[in-house]
């Protein structure tokens, strides 16, 4: 896999919306003068937020100022606004070419999912799986998200281990044992329309790591069928789910009585698998995000519920 250089002081980073617009304009100016307080140059691209509905543009336009960040030689990290909808749009616009030969820190995650896998498939570069510049504030970056982040894109080291945000938290063990791959993967939902495509994830020996948002169990368990049926779960050489925010039984009808809960749904589709996999780590729609190197090397001890990150995502 290509690494691109780590981010330093005075470095540039550009920031597109290759999915839905900002909610609020704030946003941006505020991410702006967070990150030029820290240090960096900041550039915004031509059509930044655009559009207003589901997606910050035409998928034309969209794709065009990710190409553009990616070719130029003063921008040296490429930045989502936030996620949303609309990025697998893009991708038959990108030209990947330009993007392995111009190694960037990539960074989003959400919707921006579509395109971490897409740049790992077609360009071999290791992106990073954290905040868009909508975290950027004093109200939402963690103390958490900040550490973390600037961990994995500033210093060429592995990152190591993704600890819990909350030490009170529970990490739930699916199943036992130690494995070590590639880490791939990020929101399920996006995972799963990959399949089928040109950029279809890839699982095969590897850590898989899924996350989503605002998903009723059944429907989980639809995706994790998918996956199933698709051959993806039984070729991971480990599991990771991150937190799923929000993650149940919803307070309207669904239609047909509903007493599965999401644990159960991870259970039924793991456990036979018997690989190693743990649920609960900070890795989704989360106040405090942990930022995962996509493409390095992972280890994963379900014993001791740890995961690790055994090499850098930049040099």
């Amino acid at each position: 896999m290509k690494k691109a250089k780590k981010l330093e002081i005075g470095s540039t980073i550009g920031v597109i919306s290759p999915s839905s617009p900002s909610e609020k304009k704030s946003e941006v100016v505020r991410g702006v003068e967070t990150l030029e307080g820290l240090g960096y140059r900041v550039v915004l691209s031509k059509n930044l937020n655009k559009s207003k509905g589901f997606v910050a543009g035409t998928e034309l336009e969209r794709a065009e100022d990710m190409n553009e960040m990616f070719r130029r030689d003063d921008v040296d990290a490429v930045f989502v606004t936030q996620g949303g909808y609309g990025s697998a749009q893009l991708i038959r616009h990108l030209n990947f070419d330009l993007i392995a030969g111009n190694p960037k820190i990539f960074t989003g995650f959400s919707d921006t999912t579509s395109l971490h896998l897409a740049i790992m498939k077609l360009s071999g570069l290791v992106t990073f799986h954290g905040p868009g510049i909508s975290r950027f504030n004093s109200e939402e970056l963690t103390d958490y998200t900040k550490e973390a982040f600037f961990k994995a894109i500033t210093q060429t080291g592995p990152v190591g281990e993704i600890k819990l945000a909350n030490p009170k938290k529970w990490i739930n063990r699916i199943n036992p044992g130690v494995s070590e791959g590639m880490i791939t993967g990020g929101n399920l939902t996006l995972i799963c329309a990959t399949l089928g495509t040109p950029y279809e994830i890839d699982t095969k020996g590897k850590i898989l790591f899924l996350e989503d948002l605002d998903t009723e169990p059944w429907i989980f368990d639809h995706m994790l069928s998918h996956l199933r049926n698709a051959g993806k779960l039984e070729q991971a050489a480990g599991i990771v789910i991150g937190e799923c925010h929000n993650c149940v039984p919803f307070l309207y009808n669904p239609g047909y009585y509903v007493d599965t809960s999401l644990e159960d749904v991870l259970e039924y589709y793991i456990k036979p698998l018997s690989v190693p996999a743990i649920y609960g780590l900070p890795m989704g729609h989360t106040d405090d995000l942990a930022t995962i190197p996509l493409g390095v090397a992972a280890r994963l001890d379900a014993d001791n519920k740890k995961l690790e990150m055994l090499e850098g995502g930049v040099i």
